[in-house]
C-alpha cells in the first residue's frame, strides 16, 4: 500500500481536514516533474555522473562539510511574530524555480496549519486533565469518607506532579532528534497501536498504620496541587446523577436531581467510581489520537519532503526536518507523559493495580475478522439458497397454488412467515450499509456509541441474517411438507404451531444471559429499544432515534406480531381459520400497532426540543404527528372503506409524504445547500459519483409514495395475493430505509468532521460549587 493510502486510513476521521495535506503536496511536486520533462531540464545526478574524481580517501569530516554545502536550498526561519513558520527558497534564479517556491509555501502553509491545531487540542487536554484531577479529589474523599464515616481525615497529601509545573518551565531542547528512519520505525508502531508503555515506579510516600483507608485511595495523579482536608473537599461538591431511570426522569420534573448533596453512601461511591472510570477511558482514548495525530503528521512530512529530493536531486530535507523535529509538534513529548500517568493512575484505582486487565480497558483490542465467519456465512447461505430451491420445486410438483387451500394459506400463515423476511431484508441492509461506511470512511462506531472492538462487522451480521434465513425457511419448509404429508396432516394443530415456536426460538436467542452469539451486541439492542419505548423518559441519543427510525418501517412486521397474538391467543390456530379481521379489539390494535413507532419518533424529538431548546426538533415532531394522521387515515380506508375515508387518506398521505420528503433530503441528508459547487447537493460528498446522490434522491422521493399503491385500490395483482402485495409494499419501505441510513450517517458524519468533533461528552460524577473554584484558584495561583 502506497503511504497516501495509509496515510488516509489511519487518520482520525474527524480529524481529516487538519491534518497534512498530503496529496495536494504530493500534486505540486508531480507539476515539478512536468515542468522538468516538458522543458527538458537534466536531471542534477545525470550531471554530476562525470564530475571530478574526488578520492576515495576523503575523510568522514570532510563529507560531512561537502553535504553542509549542498544543504543551501532552503533557509528555515524559527517561529515568526505572528507565530507562524516560514521556510525562504534559495535556488529561485534556477529553472523551474518558481514551482519549488509555491511547493515551500504550500508546505509552511501545512505545518503551520498542523502546529495550530495540535496546539489547541494540547491545550484541551491539559485543562480536561486538571478538572479530572479535582474529580479524583472528591473521589478519594469520598471513599475515606465512606469506609471512616467518624474519622477525620489527617493532614494532606501530596500528589506526584506530571505536567503542570512542567509546562510552565519546559525549556525546548535543541538537541538532534534520532535520525530519520529509526523515527519513522516508531511513527509506523503508533500507527498500528501496538507500542507498549512500560510501567513506571510510582515513588509512594509511607503512612502509619491507622490510615490504611487513606492508603487504599492513594493515587499517582496528573497534576500538581496540595490535597485539602477531605472534609473540606467534600463540603463544596455536590454528586452529578444523570436520570437514567423512568423515576428519576419523572422526579426531575418537580426537584433537581442532576445534581444533589452527596449521601455518602456505598452505592453513590460505586456509581461516582464506575461513571470516572468512563471518564479517564475516553480521555485516555483522546490522548492516544493525539498522540497517533503528532507522529502520522512527522512521518508525511518526512515522506513528502524525501520525495521532493528524489525529484529535484536537492538535499533540502535534512534542513527542514530539523525544524518540523525541534517544533512543538516534533519535540513535545508530554501527551506522552500524562497519557503514562493516565495508565498508571487507572491500573491502581481501577484496576486493583493489574496492569493487564487495566491496559485491556484503557485500549481495547479491535476484533479480528475470522475467516470461520465468512466460510460459516457462506454454508448458510448456501443452505438458504437450496432451501429456497427446494420450496419452488414443492409448490410446482404439487401445484400448490391452485389448491383449494392456497388462499387459507396465504391469509393465515403467511403473514406469520413474512415477518422473518421482513427482518432478514432489513438485517442485509444494515449489513451493506456498514460495508459501505466502512468503504467510504463514516465513523458510525462514533455516532452509534459502539464500544471500541465490541460493534459488529458487516460479516457478523450477515451471519446473523443467513441464520435466521435457513430457520425460517426451514420452517415453511417443513411446515408445507407435514400439511401435505397424510401420516402428518391430521396433526393439524401441531404444524401451524411451527411459526409459534421459530418466534420463540429467536425471542430466547435475542434475551438469553449467556455468553454466546454476540450477547453485548443483544444487549446494546435491547437496552436501545428499550429506552426508544420509553421514550421520553430518558435523554434521547442518537442511536435511539436512528434505532426508532428503523421500527417506522416496521409497522407491517409489528401487525404480523399482533396477528401472531390474535391466531394464537384466540385458538384459530386449532381450525386454521381467520376470524382476528371480526374482532373488535384487533382492529382497534391494528391502529395502535401502526401508530406507534411514529409515536415515539414525535415525542423523542419533543424531548431533544426541551433539552436542547432547539425549535427544529419541534418542527421534526410535527411531521411525525403528521405521518401519524396519515397512518391512521389509510388504515381506516383500509377497514372501513368509503369516499370520506379515501379523500381524508389521500389529503394526508400527500401532506405527510411532501413534508416527509423534504425532510429526508434537506435535514437528514443535508443536501439542496445553497450555493454549493455541487448542484443540488452538499459541498462534501464522500461518494465521488454525483450520479449516485442524484439517483438516491429519485429512489427515496418514489418510495416515499408507495403508499398510493393502498389508496388507489391496488390491492391485488395477476398471480399475487392482497397479502404478498402487502409484503413486497412493505420491503420496498426497508429498501427506501436502507438507503436513509447511509446518506444520514453520511450527514452526521460530515458535521462531526467539520466541528472535529471526535470523543463523546462524558458527564463528570462530581460538580464543584462556583466559590469553591474560585478558592480554588487562589490556592493554585499562592502555590
Amino acid at each position: 500500500m502506497k503511504f497516501g493510502k495509509e496515510f488516509a486510513s489511519k487518520m482520525v476521521h474527524e480529524w481529516e481536514d487538519a491534518y497534512m495535506n498530503y496529496n495536494y503536496l504530493k500534486s505540486i511536486l508531480k507539476d515539478i516533474i512536468r515542468f522538468k520533462e516538458a522543458n527538458g531540464v537534466p536531471k542534477r545526478k545525470q550531471e554530476s555522473l562525470y564530475r571530478a574524481f574526488s578520492g576515495v580517501s576523503r575523510r568522514v569530516g570532510h563529507l560531512k562539510k561537502h553535504d553542509e554545502e549542498e544543504d543551501h536550498v532552503i533557509l528555515v526561519n524559527g517561529v515568526e511574530s505572528d507565530g507562524r513558520h516560514k521556510t525562504m527558497f534559495l535556488m529561485l534564479s534556477e529553472e523551474g524555480g518558481e514551482y519549488e517556491l509555491v511547493y515551500f509555501r504550500r508546505l509552511d502553509d501545512e505545518f503551520n496549519k498542523v502546529i495550530k491545531f495540535y496546539k489547541a487540542k494540547v491545550e484541551e487536554v491539559f485543562k480536561e486533565a486538571e478538572d479530572i484531577d479535582r474529580q479524583m479529589d472528591a473521589l478519594i474523599a469520598l471513599g475515606v469518607k465512606v469506609e471512616q464515616p467518624n474519622q477525620l481525615p489527617r493532614a494532606a497529601s501530596h500528589r506526584v506532579r506530571v505536567h503542570c509545573e512542567e509546562r510552565e518551565h519546559h525549556i525546548v531542547d535543541e538537541r538532534e532528534h534520532h535520525i530519520i528512519e529509526e523515527r519513522e520505525h516508531h511513527i509506523m508502531d503508533v500507527m498500528n497501536e501496538v507500542e507498549s508503555i512500560s510501567s513506571s515506579s510510582d515513588d509512594e510516600s509511607s503512612e502509619e498504620d491507622d490510615e490504611a483507608v487513606l492508603n487504599k485511595y492513594k493515587r499517582r495523579t496528573l497534576s500538581f496541587t496540595r490535597t485539602k482536608n477531605h472534609s473540606q473537599v467534600l463540603r463544596h461538591v455536590k454528586i452529578n446523577i444523570q436520570p437514567e431511570t423512568p423515576w428519576l426522569t419523572l422526579k426531575g420534573l418537580i426537584t433537581d436531581v442532576n445534581t444533589k448533596s452527596l449521601s455518602f453512601s456505598k452505592e453513590e461511591l460505586r456509581d461516582a467510581e464506575e461513571q470516572l472510570k468512563i471518564v479517564f477511558i475516553e480521555f485516555h482514548q483522546k490522548l492516544r489520537l493525539l498522540k497517533s495525530y503528532s507522529y502520522l503528521n512527522l512521518l508525511a512530512f518526512s515522506k513528502i519532503m524525501k520525495k521532493y529530493d528524489k525529484i529535484t536531486s536537492r538535499n533540502a530535507s535534512k534542513a527542514y526536518l530539523k525544524m518540523v523535529n525541534s517544533s512543538y509538534l516534533g519535540n513535545f513529548d508530554e501527551v506522552s507523559r500524562l497519557m503514562e500517568s493516565v495508565e498508571n493512575t487507572f491500573i491502581h484505582h481501577f484496576s486493583n493495580a493489574n496492569r493487564t486487565k487495566g491496559i485491556k480497558a484503557l485500549r481495547p483490542t479491535p476484533k479480528k475478522e475470522r475467516h470461520r465467519i465468512s466460510f460459516t456465512s457462506g454454508l448458510l447461505t448456501g443452505c438458504s439458497i437450496a432451501l429456497v430451491v427446494a420450496l419452488i420445486v414443492l409448490i410446482q410438483a404439487r401445484n400448490l397454488f391452485q389448491s383449494k387451500e392456497t388462499n387459507m394459506y396465504m391469509e393465515t400463515m403467511f403473514p406469520l412467515y413474512s415477518v422473518f423476511g421482513l427482518v432478514i431484508l432489513h438485517m442485509l441492509m444494515y449489513s451493506a450499509n456498514i460495508f459501505f461506511w466502512r468503504k467510504y470512511r463514516v465513523n458510525y462506531p462514533f455516532i452509534f456509541g459502539f464500544r471500541e472492538g465490541r460493534s459488529l462487522q458487516y460479516r457478523e451480521v450477515f451471519l446473523l441474517s443467513a441464520g435466521l434465513s435457513v430457520l425460517a425457511l426451514a420452517g415453511v419448509l417443513s411446515n408445507i411438507d407435514m400439511q401435505m404429508d397424510p401420516r402428518t396432516k391430521k396433526y393439524e394443530a401441531v404444524t401451524e404451531l411451527v411459526p409459534l415456536a421459530l418466534v420463540i426460538v429467536v425471542v430466547l436467542i435475542t434475551f438469553c444471559p449467556f455468553n454466546i452469539i454476540y450477547r453485548s451486541s443483544r444487549f446494546f439492542f435491547i437496552r436501545a429499544a428499550f429506552r426508544s419505548i420509553c421514550a421520553p423518559l430518558y435523554k434521547v441519543t442518537t442511536v435511539d432515534m436512528i434505532l426508532a427510525d428503523q421500527l417506522t418501517s416496521q409497522v407491517q412486521a409489528f401487525r404480523s406480531l399482533e396477528f401472531y397474538i390474535c391466531y394464537y391467543g384466540w385458538g384459530d390456530f386449532r381450525k386454521r381459520q381467520n376470524t382476528c379481521s371480526n374482532n373488535d379489539a384487533y382492529n382497534i390494535f391494528y391502529f395502535i400497532v401502526a401508530v406507534i413507532p411514529y409515536w415515539i419518533r414525535m415525542v423523542q424529538s419533543i424531548r431533544i426540543c426541551i433539552d436542547d431548546n432547539d425549535m427544529i426538533w419541534g418542527y421534526n415532531a410535527v411531521k411525525y404527528f403528521s405521518t401519524i394522521v396519515a397512518v391512521i387515515m389509510r388504515t381506516g380506508y383500509d377497514l372501513k372503506k368509503g369516499n370520506t375515508w379515501l379523500v381524508l387518506a389521500v389529503v394526508s398521505s400527500a401532506i405527510s409524504g411532501v413534508y416527509s420528503t423534504y425532510w429526508d433530503l434537506v435535514v437528514d441528508w443535508g443536501l439542496f445547500e445553497k450555493k454549493s459547487k455541487n448542484r443540488w447537493l452538499r459541498n462534501k460528498l464522500l461518494i465521488p459519483y454525483k450520479s449516485t446522490y442524484y439517483g438516491a434522491v429519485v429512489v427515496n422521493v418514489v418510495l416515499r409514495f408507495a403508499w398510493l399503491q393502498s389508496v388507489l385500490g391496488v390491492r391485488e395483482l395477476p398471480h399475487v395475493h392482497r397479502n404478498a402485495l402487502t409484503a413486497i409494499v412493505a420491503s420496498l419501505e426497508i429498501l427506501r430505509r436502507g438507503i436513509w441510513n447511509f446518506f444520514r450517517l453520511e450527514c452526521l458524519h460530515l458535521k462531526n468532521v467539520g466541528k472535529y468533533r471526535a470523543f463523546k461528552a462524558v458527564p463528570h460524577p462530581f460538580n464543584y460549587e462556583e466559590k469553591d473554584d474560585n478558592a480554588e484558584k487562589n490556592e493554585t495561583h499562592e502555590l
